[in-house]
């Protein structure tokens, strides 16, 4: 007997998401024998992008049963069935979490039709759940609905029951909760790994780094290496012999050296990481009429950008909000192409920098304290950020604009010139990946302490 489910969240930080909704489908291998579909009331905000992309808001929510008025129905209808679901280890990490908050373990057996989508039916473009089914001729009603996804996912599993005419394949993938899946060294290793911020490092028996990550919580972190089911956790698992760890507790510290010790070492399965870590950048230049013009565009080494992003639509979310932070014209920042005014100029929120109408001193004076807020070029300043202890503190050195390295201090030390930072400060390589990171990190964290020296 089958469980066939969907969960829709808040989303959030890990293990901290609540259900917002639920569908679960009870599949005896030829027909749906049971079922429960609910909203759920999760205590907890819904991240707007979740909004936008199920349609479930807290206003639909505030009447719906809290999870603890579910929970029995939900281990009524799902005893001694698999758990079937489109990424389940998604789904099931959320189901467990909620059960937890409520003192209790939920444990089944699971399947996930991601992976036996690829072996069953190869070579498909995406094995995301919209675009699979979509390829496959299945129909699909309320899409990022729980709903509506689970009864995508029952069709799905039963064309996959079809195909896996020896059934060894669903058998093989049958797999209990992953924390049973851990060997004895691989708790031994949990076990001596603290909750902190800091830079890990992962060695096979010879002693050779094989991995290095950074995390806010280096014990869970390698956790959820050692129960992976991809193909480099596999990897990880098979070969780690021991993990050691630099705490940090800076986050911005563990992604500065993160990035160096990467390159430095260049660890078998950091692949990936050695690449460029942006793609994207803001760049500056004067039309014409002697007005500041911004522009997202991808990367170009021969350019100095002003900020870098990952991606271009984190470019563009924080041109959005610039536009309106700072009074710009959507026309002068490439939101909106137009050879008149913009939409804003329009509603009288845009001052006609567009069409000429505001003096372009006034409006490059906005556009240069933009410039001049997300740009450390020729600054000499000092990023403070928490320490590894309550007393201290960790400080990132920027001299001319180039980084220059960190360390640490005491916060009986006071630090107000170069010359006493240099003293504490380990020398780090300055390159366009920790311009990246610092600049990135400096626009999420609005409350950071920067301090400019003299």
């Amino acid at each position: 007997m089958y469980a066939i489910l969907d969960i829709e969240t808040t989303g959030g930080k890990y293990n901290e998401e609540g259900i917002t909704e639920i569908a679960i489908y009870k599949y005896d291998g030829h027909e749906v024998v049971d079922q429960f579909i609910s909203l759920i009331n999760p205590e907890r905000e819904i991240q707007p992008f979740v909004v936008n992309l199920t349609g479930i808001n807290s206003n639909m929510l505030r009447n719906a049963p809290k999870f603890y008025e579910v929970a029995k129905r939900i281990v009524e209808i799902t005893e001694d069935c698999i758990l079937v679901a489109h990424n389940a280890q998604f789904d099931y990490r959320i189901l467990c979490t909620e059960f937890r908050r409520l003192g209790f373990e939920f444990e089944r057996k699971s399947l996930c039709t991601v992976e036996l989508s690829k072996d069953l039916i190869p070579d498909q473009l995406s094995y995301s759940l919209g675009k699979l089914v979509r390829a496959l001729g299945i129909p699909v009603t309320d899409r990022h609905r729980a709903s509506g996804d689970a009864l995508a996912t029952v069709k799905l599993f039963k064309m996959l029951l079809d195909k896996d005419t020896s059934k060894s394949i669903i058998q093989q993938s049958i797999r209990l909760n992953p924390k049973h899946q851990l060997e004895p060294r691989h708790i031994d290793i949990i076990a001596e790994l603290p909750s902190i911020t800091g830079v890990y490092y992962i060695h096979k028996a010879d002693g050779e780094i094989i991995y290095i990550g950074k995390s806010n919580n280096i014990k869970k972190r390698i956790n959820q290496h050692f129960t992976g089911t991809n193909q480099k956790s596999k990897k990880i698992q098979a070969q780690v012999t021991s993990v050691t760890y630099q705490a940090t507790g800076s986050e911005l510290v563990a992604l500065l050296k993160e990035s160096e010790e990467i390159k430095r070492i260049k660890p078998i399965f950091n692949r990936a990481l050695r690449r460029s870590i942006f793609t994207h950048a803001l760049y500056s230049f004067t039309d014409e009429g002697g007005y500041l013009n911004l522009k997202i565009d991808i990367t170009d080494g021969r350019k100095k950008p002003i900020t870098t992003f990952s991606n271009r639509q984190s470019g563009k979310s924080f041109i959005t909000k610039a536009v309106e932070d700072y009074g710009l014209c959507q026309k002068l920042t490439g939101l909106y192409k137009t050879k008149t005014s913009c939409f804003n100029y329009d509603i009288k929120t845009c001052e006609g920098a567009c069409i000429q109408k505001e003096p372009s001193e006034l409006y490059n004076k906005r556009v240069e304290a933009l410039i001049t807020k997300n740009s450390y070029s020729n600054k000499n300043m000092v990023i403070i950020d928490r320490g590894r202890d309550v007393d201290e503190r960790s400080a990132i050195l920027i001299e001319n604009g180039v980084f220059k390295g960190l360390g640490f201090f005491n916060l009986n030390y006071q630090i107000n010139t170069i010359e006493v930072l240099e003293s504490i400060i380990t020398p780090m390589q300055n390159n366009r990946d920790t311009q990246h990171i610092i600049q990135s990190y400096i626009r999420r964290n609005n409350r950071l302490k920067i301090v400019e020296l003299d």
